[in-house]
């Protein structure tokens, strides 16, 4: 048995191309236009490229999250450095800013030499100290510590535990 025979009317640029496409050694016009209904057809392909788009951007979306969070903490970190040092530190009299000017070009010297090592090594001190303030799981309760509540009465007033 052959194949159905359709007669559906296109425009005159698609036709163009359509007759373009079909000169191509070893093509013919229904073979074109069976290959593009297929693709037009083919949903599963389409769908797990879609997911997998979905899936970069998901994690994409997470990386720029915590970009996002350490920049925040790191710009409100400065400014309250910035405001404990204004806040502490006297003015320098005049006679002792050559010294002063003289002193903090050395600090410097050594907090760029010390960043340097640091990085290096592939440490990051600002990573460390977010984890140290972060709560680890140990932290939370456990299944077994809100049934124990549950039991003891202190899970009546609360709803979300439930949830």
């Amino acid at each position: 048995m052959g194949k159905p025979r359709i007669h559906p009317y296109i425009s005159e640029s698609v036709y163009a191309k359509l007759s373009a496409a079909s000169k191509k050694p070893g093509l013919s016009e229904s073979q074109v236009v069976e290959a593009a209904l297929a693709a037009f057809f083919s949903y599963d392909v389409d769908d797990a490229r879609d997911a997998a788009i979905i899936r970069r951007l998901d994690r994409m979306t997470r990386q720029f999250g915590r970009i996002e969070r350490d920049h925040m903490i790191l710009g409100e970190t400065l400014a309250l450095f910035i405001r404990t040092y204004l806040t502490v530190t006297p003015p320098v009299p005049e006679q002792d800013k050559a010294a002063a000017r003289a002193k903090g070009a050395e600090r410097f010297e050594i907090f760029i030499e010390q960043l340097g090592r640091q990085l290096a090594a592939g440490k990051r001190a600002f990573e460390n100290a977010f984890e140290e303030i972060a709560p680890g799981a140990e932290e939370f309760f456990t299944a077994d510590d809100i049934a124990a509540m549950k039991e003891n009465g202190a899970g009546k007033t609360t709803e979300a535990v439930d949830a």
